[in-house]
């Protein structure tokens, strides 16, 4: 992301997620709790506001989009504003105060992590818009893969459309790889391959120098390997509808079988065996010293590890490209890989795009702006470096690679293409109770002996039972 060291020290997937408002947000980041409607842009003035998750400034950014905007639709006045916040769990509970006290935003930029609270509780569906201006979106749907857009069907509507995403693919230090006698990894390795490459490096490499590194959380923590193992914590089903959509926009699409009309996580799922052989094969990881425990550090502290070749291997996204490079790190000095391959090599990832509130005051003025935001145009003007990856597959290409690397970034959109099963963060409306329970049990269950692992999932499935429980 664009910004200073400091910037660089906070970069996560989770303010990675909010490049697009980074890219068109001012330097001003909301105050608070002081939730007056004076305090909100575009309140009292017929502005269309925007809330989006950020502290980041880049007013040229800001400016340049609202101008392109302002040429399409000079009749609708639009404000963003970037509220401050820890991560999305945070910034989602700073829009439902915002609510609660009767100012709410009209637009919002939300994460996977936040879809389906906002389609639940706060979002109006696209559907209409969408079946009215189906020739005009035609364009869009055929440069975005269905599974982003997936992501957003709750219930057989459409919620948001995908603007930027990430999978949860695997980076790798060359230079550890080559230290350790390490060629690039096959594009099906295993896991079995990946703990072997672990213990390679470790021993070339003894001092200083951490294998694996991963964090306890949704994303990059232990969600990728339960889904290559083909499960999660939370049961998955689907939802039925949507056929308006696919048979719209995707009807030729080789993956339409597929698709429904949402995700649902309705269930617990942390006493599923193999859960627990994902959890166990993780403990070993921790246990011979081939991988942190997630508790030793977040994201934060990641970029700064990796550039400084302390770390061998970190599952993320492309978001973590630009920080790389700003970090120091040559094109050629890291690379990325599919996520190992178990009894599945279905990867895990998150997306985000704007939200149209319930309460917007100007319904068809949300859309505009929506919809703007979905062009080529518009992406173009917020993604010029790789902070991020574009959810348009004519955007990922070797020039928004080129200087930063890495050499094999086709990884990125091929992680769709050549898994179309990969599916979003598990996150039902209940989400911030979710993660938390997830959260709670996870350093305790990789930590020690089995009985240990064991109770720590027993503990996890009470947790999520009573998390899955309450309104969201």
């Amino acid at each position: 992301m664009p910004g200073t060291n400091g910037a660089l020290r906070q970069f996560t997937r989770r303010t990675a997620l909010t490049a697009l408002g980074a890219g068109i947000v001012g330097a001003t980041a909301a105050s608070w709790p002081r939730l007056t409607g004076t305090d909100i842009p575009g309140r009292g003035d017929n502005s269309l506001s925007i809330a989006i998750m950020g502290t980041a400034a880049d007013a040229a950014a800001r400016q340049k989009v609202i101008d392109a905007f302002a040429k399409v639709h000079p009749e609708i006045k639009v404000k963003v504003q970037a509220i401050q916040a820890v991560d999305w769990k945070d910034f989602f509970t700073k829009i439902l105060t915002m609510v609660a006290a009767g100012t709410p935003p009209d637009v919002v930029y939300v994460a996977t992590e936040g879809a389906q609270l906002f389609a639940e509780k706060l979002a109006h569906p696209l559907d209409e818009y969408l079946r009215r201006d189906a020739a005009d979106m035609k364009e869009y749907f055929e440069d975005v893969h269905p599974s982003l857009v997936e992501a957003f069907m709750y219930k057989g509507s459409l919620f948001q459309l995908p603007i930027d995403w990430n999978a949860a693919n695997m980076y790798y230090n060359t230079a550890a790889f080559r230290q350790a006698g390490l060629d690039r990894p096959a594009d099906d390795w295993t896991h079995t391959d990946f703990r072997s490459m672990l213990a390679a490096m470790k021993k070339a490499k003894p001092q200083d120098f951490t294998p694996y590194y991963w964090t306890n959380r949704l994303f990059g923590g232990v969600v990728p390997w339960l889904y290559a193992n083909d499960t999660s914590f939370l049961k998955e089903t689907k939802s039925t509808g949507g056929e308006w959509l696919w048979d719209s926009f995707y009807s030729k699409d080789p993956s339409r079988s597929l698709r429904s009309g949402g995700y649902q996580w309705l269930e617990p799922n942390a006493n599923d065996p193999k859960v627990f052989e994902s959890f166990d094969y993780l403990r070993g990881l921790v246990k011979d010293g081939l991988g942190v425990r997630p508790e030793e550090g977040g994201g934060s502290s990641l970029i700064g590890l990796f550039a400084s070749n302390r770390i061998g291997t970190t599952p993320a996204g492309g978001y973590w490209v630009q920080g790389l490079h700003e970090a120091g790190m040559t094109e050629d000095g890291f690379d990325v890989q599919f996520f190992p391959k178990w009894r599945t090599q279905r990867h895990q990832f998150g997306t985000a795009g704007y939200a149209i509130m319930k309460t917007a005051k100007d319904k068809d003025a949300a859309w505009e702006w929506v919809k703007f935001s979905s062009s080529l145009e518009a992406m173009q003007i917020v993604f010029p470096t790789p902070n991020t990856t574009p959810a348009r597959r004519s955007m990922v290409n070797e020039q928004l690679y080129a200087g930063t690397g890495p050499r094999n970034w086709k990884v990125f959109y091929d992680t769709l293409d050549r898994f179309p099963t990969t599916g979003p963060i598990p996150a039902p409306p209940q989400q911030a109770a979710v993660e938390t329970a997830l959260m709670k049990n996870v350093s305790l269950a990789v930590s020690g002996d089995e009985r240990q692992l064991k109770q720590a999932l027993e503990s996890m499935q009470r947790d999520l039972e009573l998390a899955l429980r309450r309104q969201a």
